[in-house]
């Protein structure tokens, strides 16, 4: 069963940082609020990919990093925490990026959704060694845009077998 999660006392979600750092609030559903994040990026990924292409997806994705790292920033100052849970805005910008490299298919945006997704949980070396060297708003950001590289090449390489195979 899903729940929600308090903003910082002295954020209200009218504040930008909030609504940005949280996604329009997809990062205060529990359990598992960055697969709500990054579950919730993906409509307006298809817009942005309908309306532009993969370089409109990439934009995006610079933009929301950038925007990611004031945002982010602000939200875990309030709340107290390196890195607060309800900041999803790292996905967004993260998962954008994985759109953006991947193929406009189901087949693409559904491995691009469960790569990174499995990149951004395990943090494998380089990605938690960079979460841990970091903080603030770029650390937050970071981690995640790195995760999104491993997604993008791990694709890349199961295509590769695959062609290969068939």
């Amino acid at each position: 069963m899903s729940r929600l999660t308090a903003l910082p006392p002295s954020l209200p979600f009218r504040h930008p940082a909030a609504f940005i750092a949280t996604w329009f609030g997809s990062g205060l559903i529990r359990p598992a609020p960055g697969t709500w994040g990054t579950l919730f990026t993906f409509p307006f990924a298809l817009a942005i990919g309908w309306a532009g292409g993969a370089w409109a997806l990439l934009a995006c994705s610079f933009l929301t990093f950038a925007g990611g790292i004031w945002a982010a920033g602000y939200f875990c100052r309030a709340a107290e925490k390196d890195d607060a849970p309800e900041v999803v805005i790292d996905e967004v910008s993260a998962v954008l990026l994985v759109l953006a490299a991947l193929p406009m298919t189901p087949v693409g945006w559904v491995s691009a959704f469960f790569l990174f997704r499995f990149f951004d949980i395990l943090k494998p070396w380089p990605i938690s060694a960079i979460e841990r060297r970091f903080k603030g708003g770029f650390g937050v950001m970071i981690d995640d845009m790195i995760a999104a590289l491993f997604a993008i090449f791990s694709f890349l390489l199961l295509d590769l077998i695959w062609m290969v195979l068939t």
